[in-house]
């Protein structure tokens, strides 16, 4: 079992799923004070990528097939994410699965959380290839949550979709003008969304697909 930005390895044939900046953000930025961080979008690569021999592919079937369709979300490298992961994502808040690292990214499902922060393993094993020598364990640097499948969404709501719906609100006025996944960092694994966007991009899946 194992990640929404890059993943968990393998003698137990875990897999991470997460997508990170190759642990090259070293801001410890936080949400602003007056926003409201209640939703999520969680990146994972549902096509074979081998790191360190370890296939890091894990897609939204991935977790569907999981028993109780429930994994860790495990090999979060990035900093700001770490935050997000330790100290913001809270239990029963609602997060999309985003297809990341393949020809059309895209939102592909609905997943809760159903654990909070805890530290991430992957880190201490020496085989994973998020396995971090500098990490202490009596103080982890790294952390995940646990999540479980919720359901898919009626069609995949694709990045160009979302980014050409982020730029007309941003010229026009509308609630995706500061959609974190634009106007954050671009390699982040977890994006913080409001609960109105998160509300407005599921309102999306019964839009008739636009042409690119």
């Amino acid at each position: 079992q194992s990640t929404w930005g890059f993943v968990n390895m393998a003698p137990s044939k875990k897999k991470s799923k997460v997508e990170d900046n190759k642990g090259k953000t070293k801001s410890d930025d936080s949400a602003p004070n007056d926003v409201k961080w209640t939703h999520w979008i969680l990146k994972s690569g549902p096509e074979t990528r081998l790191e360190k021999g370890m296939d890091m592919k894990y897609s939204i079937d991935d977790l569907q097939n999981e028993p109780d369709g429930r994994t860790n979300w495990d090999g979060v490298r990035s900093y700001q994410a770490r935050n997000f992961l330790r100290d913001q994502m809270k239990l029963n808040q609602m997060a999309f699965f985003y297809h990341s690292k393949c020809e059309k990214p895209g939102i592909v499902g609905i997943v809760k959380i159903v654990k909070e922060g805890y530290p991430d393993d992957t880190q201490f094993d020496e085989k994973h290839p998020r396995y971090d020598k500098a990490s202490p364990k009596d103080n982890p640097r790294w952390f995940m949550t646990d999540v479980q499948f919720v359901r898919k969404t009626k069609r995949v709501i694709f990045l160009h979709e979302l980014r050409t719906r982020h730029l007309k609100h941003k010229m026009e006025g509308g609630v995706l003008r500061d959609l974190s996944l634009f106007t954050g960092a671009r390699l982040s694994a977890v994006v913080p969304l409001t609960e109105i966007q998160f509300e407005y991009i599921v309102n999306m899946e019964n839009e008739t697909l636009p042409k690119e």
